[in-house]
């Protein structure tokens, strides 16, 4: 794999502060469970719905277009393909959202309303992202926590052996879902650990895909994850560059805490 980029500073004139975001659904939206990854700190998130499409043999169900934003495509076997997309499966109650552009934090609000209007034209019930985070940790915190609306608890989590995060907050994507399922029947919850640096952070994005897998019970084999994250490390690695050449202002930054 590899990947290219497009300079910030040549796109001039585009809208960052109110973009525009079209989710272009081909089946997707069959789904009562939309599980999302995105571009952020050790890639974590990305790398374990990244498994999931490959474990699972999901299918492309969709695309998500935007034409203000700085943008990446990338590219496998020399064939481009959307950097963020939507895949499914026909006999699977559950779609996973691969988010391999970084939406920039005042791109947030504008992402997550699109991303909202699609899961109720499509009656989607719940979201969960998955997401590894920068946070100050010892060896015993290695395990993944929950922050989830009232619903979203008393369906998912009530028998489930994770635990909740203490406090703290978080912004841009996750903030808004979190924000609107407070205020809506959407059920959303954001699965979190403890990430590291080193991109992709393989045991960050086991322990989420353990704690999916108890959760949906998916009949996961998350064996082959360390084998599988060899494959795409490179690519990861261009990714995470890109994304550190992204100005600081951009970038959403995450406070939690034990």
């Amino acid at each position: 794999m590899d990947s290219t980029d497009e300079s910030a500073n040549s796109q001039s004139g585009r809208n960052w502060t109110d973009p525009t975001f079209e989710i272009h659904d081909e089946g997707a939206g069959d789904a009562e469970v939309l599980l999302a990854g995105f571009s952020e700190y050790g890639l974590a998130g990305l790398t374990a719905v990244d498994y999931l499409v490959d474990h699972l043999e999901l299918e492309p169900r969709g695309h998500v277009t935007t034409p203000d934003l700085p943008t990446i495509t990338p590219f496998d076997q020399g064939t481009p393909r959307h950097p963020i997309r939507l895949f499914g499966r026909d006999d699977l109650s559950l779609a996973v959202l691969v988010g391999e552009l970084q939406v920039p934090l005042p791109a947030a609000r504008s992402f997550s309303a699109a991303l909202l209007d699609w899961t109720a034209a499509a009656e989607v019930e719940e979201i969960a992202v998955l997401s590894g985070v920068p946070m100050a940790h010892t060896e015993t915190d290695h395990r993944t926590y929950y922050v989830a609306t009232e619903d979203y608890q008393r369906t998912r989590l009530e028998d489930a052996d994770i635990p909740p995060m203490g406090s703290g907050f978080t912004d841009g994507v996750k903030a808004s879902l979190l924000s609107q399922g407070m205020d809506s029947a959407l059920r959303v919850c954001v699965y979190t650990t403890p990430a590291h640096p080193q991109t992709p952070d393989v045991p960050a994005a086991l322990r989420m895909l353990e704690t999916v897998d108890e959760v949906y019970d998916l009949s996961l084999d998350t064996g082959p994850l360390e084998a599988f994250a060899a494959d795409v490390e490179r690519y990861y690695t261009e990714l995470a560059e890109h994304m550190q050449r992204t100005s600081e202002e951009q970038v959403p930054e995450d406070r939690m805490y034990m």
